[in-house]
């Protein structure tokens, strides 16, 4: 493939257009709507659980299904066909959530949960041409380029579907409601355009021969999943980090989706919350370039250790803060690090695995991401239930049930810091050295 500035940018403009449902519907309106709208009336806990249990379900989907289509789309080089079909299921069914209805929460968790696996999927084959795109010594800045440009694409969309449901009347809207679920529209809108320069601008490589028929296509596809499982004793070091990976990374992925959810069960106001990720947004934009160039000029690991510290750091004080001020604080802290642990992690895996099998190995980085982001949102909403449980007097007033459930979903954030602890631990152990000589041993044979 060619390795220009406009294949380098067909790239990353895919994540400027699918980061729109990163963050309008996924970490900001979903969580908010499906709490105040499609589950109305339902108690607090309950509701977070129904939210963490979708996104679970999802995800474990996603995490089944990965592997399998990487080394499909592998044996027939059609990596970026699989993008576009799984992205433009994402749009179709995040379009589709303006027609749910109030009450109707598990309609809305069924077509979110389709739009996170067109949005998870589409992300596996995204991810996969990155070494096509860009060489060894440009990696790390090229990945952490997509993530800003997800980051500032997302954050312009998010800015203004947050100014429609502040102010409906001025956009000839009668109220919130109404503007929240044009909101959807426009993401479906933004996704689907701007996925368009990514088809022009993108091109595909021709590495293998794809086979005459498709049933030869898709049966070859999962000959080379097998082989992948019987060279599994050459992959010790993919395995490591992918092991690190999959509990940091849950942490990761679980602050995302239900750090809106958690600011409204202890308190703050959903306007403020909205606030506070457009404030992630923004300063995730050069962040996420400036851990490019920190992976480029210093040292990946140092870089992915101190975004890891940083997370530990964030969730011990999520479990005290009081003051919206405070989870504005909490925000920029999010956007310094949020992009730079995602775009440092894949790119430092693209060192690892070998040549020509990118979108395999990819299945296997996204299936283990996707399995750790089934423990977290469970984790945090099976800590919260047990701690309901656990503080829950007989017969409580209405405002002993209020300060319970606050305490409650401060025990389920906490619970979140062990998965960036037990990550840190095990990325101590991968040995960058070795993984490479694994790789280049593979891609022989």
């Amino acid at each position: 493939m060619n390795k220009g500035k406009k294949a380098v940018w067909g790239w990353a403009m895919y994540d400027w257009a699918n980061s729109a449902f990163a963050t309008a519907v996924m970490a900001g309106f979903f969580p908010i709507f499906f709490k105040q709208y499609w589950s109305f009336g339902a108690d607090v806990n309950m509701s977070t659980a129904q939210l963490g249990f979708g996104n679970s379900i999802a995800s474990l989907f996603v995490a089944v299904m990965a592997p399998v289509m990487g080394a499909i789309a592998d044996k027939g080089s059609a990596r970026k066909k699989f993008m576009i079909f799984f992205a433009y299921l994402g749009v179709l069914m995040t379009a589709a959530l303006f027609l749910v209805q109030k009450g109707d929460w598990g309609w809305a968790i069924f077509v979110y949960i389709m739009g996170i696996i067109g949005f998870s999927g589409a992300n596996i084959f995204y991810d996969s041409l990155l070494p096509s795109v860009a060489d060894e010594d440009k990696i790390d800045y090229v990945s952490g380029l997509g993530y800003s440009m997800g980051y500032l694409g997302g954050g312009l969309l998010f800015l203004v579907t947050v100014l429609m449901t502040l102010m409906p009347e001025k956009f000839g809207l009668s109220d919130s409601v109404t503007a929240v679920r044009l909101a959807f529209l426009l993401v479906a809108l933004w996704w689907g355009l701007f996925t368009i320069f990514t088809i022009l601008w993108l091109p595909e490589e021709q590495t293998f021969t794809a086979p005459s028929k498709r049933a030869d296509f898709i049966v070859d596809g999962f000959r080379q999943l097998i082989g992948t499982f019987k060279k599994i004793r050459h992959l010790k070091t993919i395995i490591l980090f992918l092991a690190a990976y999959w509990f940091y990374i849950d942490g990761v992925h679980t602050i995302i989706r239900m750090a809106v959810d958690y600011g409204m069960s202890i308190g703050f106001a959903s306007n403020d919350l909205i606030v506070a990720l457009l404030i992630t947004q923004f300063v995730g934009f050069p962040s996420a370039l400036i851990f490019g160039k920190l992976g480029q000029r210093w040292s990946v690991r140092k870089s992915i250790y101190i975004a890891i510290g940083f997370y530990i750091l964030i969730t011990i004080w999520g479990t005290m803060m009081t003051s919206k001020q405070e989870f504005y604080i909490l925000a920029i802290t999010v956007g310094l690090v949020q992009g730079g642990i995602q775009a440092l992690s894949r790119s430092y895996y693209a060192r690892l695995i070998p040549k020509n099998h990118e979108a395999e190995y990819y299945g296997f980085y996204n299936m283990l991401g996707k399995f750790a982001a089934i423990l977290g949102p469970v984790l945090m909403g099976i800590v919260g239930l047990i701690a309901r449980r656990i503080l829950m007097p007989p017969s409580p007033s209405p405002e002993q049930l209020v300060q319970i459930g606050q305490i409650a979903s401060r025990w389920g954030i906490a619970s979140v810091s062990l998965l960036f602890i037990i990550g840190a631990i095990l990325f101590f152990f991968v040995d960058e050295k070795k993984g490479k000589a694994e790789a280049a041993y593979l891609a022989k044979v």
